[in-house]
């Protein structure tokens, strides 16, 4: 009885943050759609959706690489979230100090990010015991 359900919790542990890290991508992705319906060209559009995936891209490759070394999406990903955080903060109290609500639709980004680090930190320690 103990032996499945810590296989549950296992298997729990080990796919959450690999369906989260592709939907967070796929979230992050669609931001690109942007580019769409402001009479570009073809190749201006295609370049403006390279330009507008690249975060996109790097994740993909991040969660590639993190699909066997957990530790390195747990860091990368944690840092990608705080990274975001910082650079919107720092930019609002340049800015407009008075406006510190913009840092609640922050979260909505770099929120996800961390907890998939975490996550994947998580699973990295129950893999190494």
């Amino acid at each position: 009885m103990v032996k499945k359900k810590r296989e549950k919790v296992s298997k729990f542990v080990y796919w959450t943050p690999r369906i989260l890290s592709m939907a967070f991508i796929v979230f992050l992705s669609l931001f690109s759609l942007d580019i769409l319906g402001n009479g570009y060209n073809f190749w201006q559009t295609i370049g403006g959706l390279f330009m507008h995936n690249i975060p996109s891209l790097i994740l993909i490759c991040v969660l590639i690489i993190s699909w066997r070394y957990e530790i390195v999406g747990g860091i990368v990903f944690i840092f990608v979230g705080a990274f975001y955080f910082f650079l919107i903060l720092i930019h609002i109290l340049r800015s407009s100090p008075n406006e510190l609500y913009q840092l609640f639709w922050t979260l909505l980004i770099s929120g996800p990010a961390i907890l998939i680090g975490v996550l994947f930190l998580i699973n990295w320690l129950k893999r190494k015991n």
